[in-house]
């Protein structure tokens, strides 16, 4: 007999409502390219963990429905707007050199 499975939302909704893990799930999102696709259904994936669009909205300033379009698959937000949200989820964006140069 097969044991129990459990689909891999429920173990990835879990593991994202972790600040530090939802920070290293979407670097390594953009680690692989500038995918905006990819982009927005990472952050829609951590939104869902982290209380759902309408407690990411609330803490992130911005309407519901406006998260919504922000974050659908032909969504297109600013950086200000991507910049926001992801305050709302408890992180922040930070710049590090592509390639480490030594003196």
């Amino acid at each position: 007999m097969a044991g129990k499975t459990v689909p891999y939302e429920d173990d990835l909704n879990e593991w994202l409502k972790s600040p530090e893990n939802a920070a290293v799930y979407l670097a390594a999102i953009l680690e692989e390219g500038e995918d905006l696709d990819a982009l927005l259904l990472a952050l829609r994936d951590v939104a869902k963990a982290q209380g759902g669009m309408a407690a990411v909205a609330e803490r992130a300033h911005v309407r519901r429905e406006t998260l919504y379009k922000m974050l659908a698959e032909k969504g297109n937000p600013s950086f200000k707007a991507i910049a926001g949200v992801l305050h709302g989820m408890g992180l922040k964006l930070s710049v590090t050199p592509e390639r480490l140069t030594t003196p």
